[in-house]
């Protein structure tokens, strides 16, 4: 099994560089002509993949197609052998990654002649493993998928009632809920994805660990399924639920989940706070034979875990576990006192102890000598090469990230993707979020609002579910020069703002380590690439433009690849992921 999480295609007979980069659960493909540019017959890639122990490759299938004959949209979803992928890079989800062993990857370019006739050149193929852990027994990246609104989530589950059979209209709904969809086990999977997977596996051990002393710090908490496990834990269980704003009222989710705990814990084991403002935190940590940690930014709510993009890191070892477990008491002694927290260890960085790995953890509110979010501006300003992030709420907090951001968007030298919620001000004059913007490959932006992205899509495309409103992309992430060895990711539930740095409980992690920074820079990848799609779509809709692959070019017309060799932005793109 390759325990390499970037490996390259090796056929010296083949026109293109393939790379194939290790996300979770995914895979990063990039691609990039060896010499010059790629003759205009050119028409995409094919990409098939062969799961470990499996004698057959299966091909990604397109949704876009060639014109048929009379020029229309052919409405079927056809092989990238037939309908090659008109990208230098594509993000690939096995059916199952978790399966043990390689993946692996065949790339073949694709030409057209004059008649319209397909012919393949010599592929590229490289193998993989997508094993589940990113370092086995240490350290765990995981992501929910984060896509109802997708065409995946339509061709499997709206039949049998879509989202309205699958999540309840309203938060206030969720500890009663029950989906009634004749598919719900497996939607609910799919959609919360490795991170629910893994949330549960740790609850689900620190249960059947009857040594186990376990500590919780939860900002939401309606997902019946997180409060049945803590209920099992009896009194060995602590918690800490917010109390903030809606969070405070007695018909609220987390003021029924803390009396049904304080019945089964102890009314002694169950705490409310909102420290300065919110206790925002989202941690696990699990002491005992099982010794496990869970931070980042996924909500244990139906939100967090089936709607929205989220991330969640799980930590094992003594030195993690002793770290969460000094945070769990110090929140719980010091109440909602900002002040006396922020004077703790627990507000610096303190290093996680596990092998190989240079990571640290700190968590909120930090007093203003412990301050953080100045000096994680001034390291993104310090790139060298590319920044990835993901970033809820970075247009509600101005400053200093988002000054920095906004100075390293405005260098061409500088390979800058990301996508964050969109800032508009409402009749009363405060800031809202009211959709997402998506900086397009020349370096523009777009926005996507919510009820843009799903109605009324151009063909073949169906339009999509419109339930699971409100904030979709939740991550909190920032990656710096994932490609060297000083790659590094700043993530957890911190909002990158002032009052996650100085006033709201949370935890937030910095992770100097190549690895986990690639994982971060394919979810941030895959993100992008959907979010930008949409942006394809509308704009094909405001155009009435149909959806199709480009043909070899005619009657001088350019060749569907020419952006990819002659816009800044993209040649950066195309060479970041495809060379070798």
């Amino acid at each position: 099994m390759s325990k390499d999480f970037i490996v390259s295609g090796t056929n010296d007979k083949a026109l293109f560089n393939l790379n194939i980069f290790r996300g979770d659960g995914m895979a990063l493909l990039g691609m990039n002509w060896k010499k010059g540019r790629p003759p205009k017959d050119f028409v995409g890639f094919a990409i098939e993949f062969k799961e470990p122990k499996a004698t057959k490759f299966q091909a990604v299938r397109n949704r876009i197609a060639f014109p048929d004959a009379d020029g229309g949209v052919n409405s079927k979803t056809l092989s990238s052998r037939l309908s090659p992928i008109q990208k230098f890079r594509w993000v690939n989800f096995p059916h199952n990654a978790e399966i043990p062993g390689n993946f692996t990857y065949r790339v073949t370019p694709v030409f057209m002649d004059k008649k319209d006739q397909l012919s393949y050149g010599e592929p590229q193929q490289g193998s993989i493993a997508l094993m589940r852990e990113t370092y086995p027994g240490q350290l765990n990246v995981a992501f929910t998928r984060g896509f109802i609104s997708s065409q995946a989530f339509v061709d499997r589950f709206e039949d049998g009632g879509g989202v309205k059979a699958l999540l309840p209209g309203k938060s206030i709904h969720g500890l009663t809920f029950k989906p009634t969809h004749p598919k719900a086990v497996e939607a609910l999977n799919w959609m919360g994805f490795e991170a629910r997977s893994a949330i549960l596996e740790v609850l689900d051990e620190a249960i059947a660990d009857k040594t186990a002393k376990v500590g919780v710090v939860l900002y939401d908490l309606n997902e019946p399924g997180i409060v049945s496990r803590l209920e099992k834990l009896g009194k060995r269980l602590r918690v800490i639920i917010d109390n903030d704003g809606a969070h405070k009222a007695a018909t609220s989710p987390e003021s029924i989940a803390a009396k049904r705990l304080a019945k089964t814990a102890g009314k002694k084991n169950v705490k409310r706070q909102h420290m300065g403002k919110l206790q925002h935190n989202k941690i696990v940590v699990v002491d005992g034979t099982v010794k496990a940690a869970v931070c980042g930014s996924t909500n244990h709510s139906w939100r967090g875990f089936f709607v929205q993009n989220n991330n969640a890191i799980i930590l094992r070892g003594e030195t993690p576990v002793k770290l969460f477990n000094q945070a769990f008491e110090d929140y719980w002694n010091n109440e909602n006192s900002v002040e006396t927290f922020g004077g703790t260890t627990s507000a610096q960085w303190n290093d996680l102890g596990l092998k190989g790995i240079t990571a640290q953890i700190g968590f909120s509110p930090r007093a203003k000598k412990n301050a953080a979010l100045q000096a994680i501006a001034d390291d993104i300003e310090t790139t060298s090469s590319n920044l990835f992030f993901s970033l809820a709420f970075l247009f509600q907090t101005p400053g200093a990230i988002q000054n920095a951001i906004k100075k390293l968007k405005a260098d061409n030298q500088i390979f800058c993707y990301g996508i964050s919620d969109h800032q508009v001000k409402g009749l009363n004059g405060r800031v809202k979020t009211a959709g997402i913007d998506v900086q397009k490959p020349d370096g523009s932006i777009s926005v996507l609002r919510p009820e843009a992205l799903v109605k009324n899509v151009p063909q073949p495309f169906k339009s999509e579910p419109t339930g699971g409103g409100g904030t979709r992309m939740h991550h909190k992430f920032v990656v710096i020069d994932f490609n060297k060895p000083s790659a590094r990711v700043y993530m957890g539930s911190y909002n990158f703002s002032v009052a996650a740095d100085s006033s709201n409980g949370e935890n937030l992690l910095c992770i100097k380590d190549r690895r986990v920074a690639t994982s971060y820079v394919v979810e941030a990848v895959r993100l992008f690439d959907h979010y930008h799609f949409r942006v394809v779509q509308l704009e094909a809709k405001d155009r009435q433009k149909k959806l199709q692959l480009a043909k070899p070019p005619r009657n001088g017309e350019e060749p569907w690849w020419l952006k990819d060799y002659t816009d800044a932005r993209r040649i950066l793109d195309r060479k970041l992921f495809g060379e070798i």
